[in-house]
């Protein structure tokens, strides 16, 4: 039961997120729940309905002048320090997956990336969660170690990141190194609208720039210091010997295509870690979508094969991974 009402508290703050419910309430201060609905563009019905629920379940509290937010529920605000906003808004996306996959379990079918998709709520959050998940471990833990970054940051250098998402990567990698050039390569339109927009937005879109395709199909307009795939090659990894011959022959010499995977651990007993449990879930719904977790020598050893030269960094305790392949 304890297990269930931290489901449903996740999924009420996915509700007041996706719905515009907590960030009226942030703006108001205090409110009822008339005026939070007409703050938010909402139905007045739905509104006082999820304003109980967030009571009930401490996102709200109540004051003679209406609803406020608790502590839990500023917590949930997408620019909190260190936001609860990815625990909501994986819950649903989980929640969706598992459905799913319980349909599919007799068929065997795996829709593939699609299913991302197909709920409209969900898609606009996704890479706002993995950028509040990743995004600081990358400036804080992964840029500083991985000297890749420096060397092509100081040649003014060009870097790619395929499946991009909302842009976050570059973005960083922008506001950190002033003389690198950046272009996002994703398949979803709503993650090129969001980088386009936040790359306007942050006067950098004259060298941060986004477009739609894919791995197979880019075509980069120079050879690239540095290909990026974060989180991303487990999905073309049926693929893997067209992938890394495509990233080799874009790279200049020198140039080097960074891979950061989740470090699918060789003995199955490291999924009872309480860091670990989440990815053997992950794992299915990567099935769903047609793909697998790797392990970083897999992901070497196709480095070696296609004449580029590995280097294996492990960072949050083996937990993840980031692989270098440089091209000699």
């Amino acid at each position: 039961m304890k297990d269930l009402q931290g489901a449903v508290r996740l999924a009420i703050a996915y509700v007041g997120l996706s719905a515009g419910l907590l960030p009226a309430v942030a703006r108001l201060g205090r409110a009822d729940g008339h005026t939070i609905a007409q703050a938010a563009g909402a139905d007045i019905g739905y509104v006082v309905r999820w304003c109980d629920a967030a009571y009930a379940f401490e996102l709200l509290d109540e004051r003679p002048e209406g609803f406020v937010l608790t502590d839990l529920g500023q917590a949930f605000l997408p620019e909190a320090p260190g936001t609860l906003m990815p625990f909501a808004v994986q819950e649903v996306l989980t929640a969706h997956i598992a459905e799913r996959a319980a349909g599919l379990m007799k068929t065997g079918e795996r829709p593939g990336e699609s299913v991302l998709a197909e709920r409209a709520t969900i898609l606009p959050w996704f890479g706002p969660m993995l950028e509040a998940q990743f995004g600081p471990v990358f400036e804080k833990t992964i840029m500083p170690a991985v000297p890749v970054y420096e060397r092509a940051a100081g040649r003014g250098g060009f870097v790619i990141d395929l499946g991009c998402g909302n842009g976050w990567y570059l973005m960083r990698l922008a506001r950190a190194y002033p003389r690198l050039r950046c272009l996002g390569i994703d398949g979803f339109d709503e993650n090129i609208r969001q980088g386009q927009a936040r790359a306007k937005a942050a006067g950098v879109d004259d060298r941060v720039r986004f477009a739609k395709g894919d791995i197979y199909g880019f075509e980069s307009p120079e050879p690239a210091d540095i290909i990026a795939l974060n989180r991303a090659l487990h999905h073309v990894w049926d693929e893997k010997e067209t992938v890394f011959r495509i990233l080799h022959d874009h790279l200049k010499p020198g140039g080097a295509a960074v891979i950061w995977e989740p470090h699918w651990p060789a003995e199955r007993t490291a999924l009872r870690e309480p860091g670990r449990r989440m990815v053997a879930f992950q794992n299915l719904t990567e099935h769903v979508q047609g793909n697998h977790f790797l392990r970083p020598t897999e992901i070497a050893s196709a480095f070696r094969t296609a004449g580029l030269v590995p280097e294996v960094y492990d960072f949050l305790d083996g937990r993840e991974a980031v692989v270098v392949g440089t091209r000699p």
